[in-house]
């Protein structure tokens, strides 16, 4: 039997428990919805569409700066990780601005209800998108300090630093996907 790696294992788990708080916060919601609970439909600023088109942008470059890394093209992978943590940054940045955009919106206490919702969802998954940005920074930063390319190729074959980058892009897909997933849960609900 093969030994599981620990540290996946913890990552996995955590996935799991973040799936179960967003899921219940979606049932949440609907319940919420029902007539006369006291809930309105607000209308999802456009500026969420182009968040979310970055962030899957954001997946792809990640992607390739993987491939790149594993293909000993260092130059190419530092340039990919640049674009990701800075499609990271603007997906926060938009983000915020889609709030501003929903308390412009009509303000009834039905909608105040809704609203908040919305900046939950959202707010935590930003608060997600915030941790995989600090990982993404730090490995960022460890590929900088290696600018030769003997020092990045001994950097890559190193077991736990293929670990560690595989885990990062692991979980930033997660969050990203999860992004999709709210996403197209509120475009429905509203």
């Amino acid at each position: 039997m093969q030994r599981r790696e620990p540290f996946k294992f913890m990552l996995q788990t955590a996935i799991f428990g973040s799936g179960l708080m967003f899921l219940g916060l979606m049932i949440s919601y609907l319940n919420l919805e029902r007539p006369n609970a006291g809930f309105g439909k607000i209308e999802i600023p456009q500026v969420f569409w182009v968040s979310t088109l970055l962030i899957m942008i954001s997946s792809l470059t990640l992607h390739l700066a993987n491939m790149n890394f594993k293909q000993d093209k260092y130059l190419n992978y530092r340039t990919l990780m640049a674009i990701t943590l800075s499609l990271g940054l603007i997906f926060i940045g938009m983000q915020l601005w889609g709030w501003q955009e929903i308390f412009t919106q009509n303000a009834s206490p039905e909608v105040r209800t809704s609203r908040g919702f919305i900046y939950m969802l959202s707010g935590l998954h930003i608060v997600h998108i915030v941790v995989g940005l600090f990982f993404l920074i730090k490995i960022f930063v460890e590929a900088i300090k290696r600018m030769s390319y003997v020092e990045s190729f001994i950097y890559s074959v190193n077991p736990p630093n293929q670990l560690k980058i595989n885990l990062i892009i692991f979980y930033w897909h997660f969050v990203d996907l999860l992004w999709i997933i709210l996403f197209l849960f509120l475009l429905w609900r509203n």
